[in-house]
């Protein structure tokens, strides 16, 4: 006990302490979740989900399943119906696509990664005729883009797209894409929403979206295990007449319980208690608060980790997350590995062709600048590690004076 508390030589303290590093890092720091999807949640949903279980046909849980609809309205900023169900989002997307559209209906999918493939391979299953947009992952559409496919394709019945790619970290323009549709056809705009909705700014009545699907893992900051889906009246016509299979996904059976505050299926009652919570959170500071927050942390790590030699993978970055470039002659895997093994931090390498390419972290979920300037120093350590030359300091400076940057800029 007494070596730590007097000042020793440094000779001294290296010959007798030389193997406190290999000691420390043998042991696991504390967990740091940085994938986008499942994100971080806060303590105080944590705590709400450890509640006592409640019946799901209960009537004190029915006035509460309404309170959490109505807070999910907000969330989407739409007086229409938002529909909760018990899956994936992936499974909010399948709905979509049976619940409105029919058998032989020509649909356009934005197709820019990975869950715009998913569009795509959704509808395709189901006996759609596809005309996709192919676009090099990390690039967009614009909405000229899009005009120019429906001046093409007159017919299609719906153009489906992503709000926040989450495969590549890229943001493209909902409110543009749907005034192009509005404007050229009467296609319906179905979007995944799942890494957007709650976190960039998404205004669902105010720019005439028909169908937004979103995830709880995401802007929610609540586990997975739910989707969102708001749906407009123009949409809800178009499911009167669709003829695709469904059941467990049947929207009209789903509205039809939502008026009398319940679901058609046993839904998952800790998730919705935790829902209830983290939207009461979110709404107390507002979508305002939100947008920026994400915004500022998105631009400081960007700009941070440029200044320190890292390129950005994405042409129009979303706040949601950052998908950065693996340094050349850097194993994007081996270095994703040691993130976590060696500093317990995890986050997302790329996917399919990009695997070993990018890595990509997350904004959204419950994180502050100093999670961010927490994660730089586990990356600079890591691709040391991994013998990049990379000067100590550089992208946690970087991201600290971005951030300062940001937040004292004029209005």
């Amino acid at each position: 006990m007494g070596h730590f508390l007097f000042p020793q030589p440094m000779d001294r303290v290296r010959k007798n302490y030389g193997k406190v590093s290999q000691i420390y890092w043998s042991s696991k720091m504390r967990p740091r979740l940085f994938t986008p999807g499942p994100t971080q949640i806060s303590d105080q949903v944590t705590k709400a989900m450890a509640q006592p279980m409640r019946h799901h046909r209960s009537p004190e849980f029915k006035q509460f399943f309404a309170d959490t609809s109505k807070l999910l309205q907000q969330f989407f900023k739409t007086k229409n119906d938002v529909l909760t169900l018990t899956s994936s989002g992936s499974g909010g997307m399948e709905g979509a696509i049976v619940n409105f559209l029919s058998r032989g209906d020509k649909v356009i999918t934005v197709e820019a990664g990975k869950f715009g493939q998913r569009w795509g391979e959704i509808s395709r299953a189901y006996g759609l005729e596809v005309i996709p947009l192919i676009i090099e992952w990390g690039d967009f559409a614009t909405p000229d883009d899009i005009k120019n496919l429906l001046l093409k394709n007159p017919d299609a019945k719906a153009v489906l797209f992503t709000h926040s790619e989450t495969s590549t970290g890229t943001a493209f323009d909902v409110q543009g894409i749907t005034r192009v549709v509005r404007e050229n056809s009467e296609a319906l705009t179905i979007i995944d929403g799942v890494t957007s909705v709650g976190v960039l700014p998404f205004f669902m009545d105010e720019w005439d979206v028909d169908v937004c699907v979103s995830g709880s893992q995401k802007g929610a900051m609540i586990p997975p295990g739910l989707a969102f889906v708001a749906i407009s009246e123009r949409a809800w016509r178009c499911a009167e007449t669709s003829d695709l299979p469904k059941y467990y996904f049947d929207f009209k059976k789903a509205r039809k319980t939502l008026r009398n505050d319940t679901t058609p299926f046993t839904p998952a009652t800790t998730l919705l208690i935790g829902l209830n919570e983290a939207l009461k959170l979110f709404h107390a500071k507002g979508h305002e608060y939100h947008w920026q927050k994400y915004a500022a942390m998105s631009y400081a790590v960007r700009t941070g980790l440029t200044a320190a030699g890292l390129e950005v993978f994405s042409r129009q970055p979303s706040h949601a997350l950052t998908a950065m470039k693996v340094p050349t002659g850097i194993d994007g895997q081996e270095f994703v590995k040691i993130m976590r093994d060696k500093y317990n931090l995890t986050l997302a390498g790329g996917q399919d062709h990009l695997k070993g390419k990018i890595f990509r972290l997350a904004h959204m979920g419950y994180y502050d600048h100093l999670d961010m300037i927490a994660f730089a120093a586990a990356l600079e350590l890591a691709l040391r590690d991994l013998g990049w030359p990379l000067v100590p300091g550089l992208a946690v400076q970087g991201i600290q004076k971005a951030y300062t940057e940001f937040i004292n800029k004029p209005a």
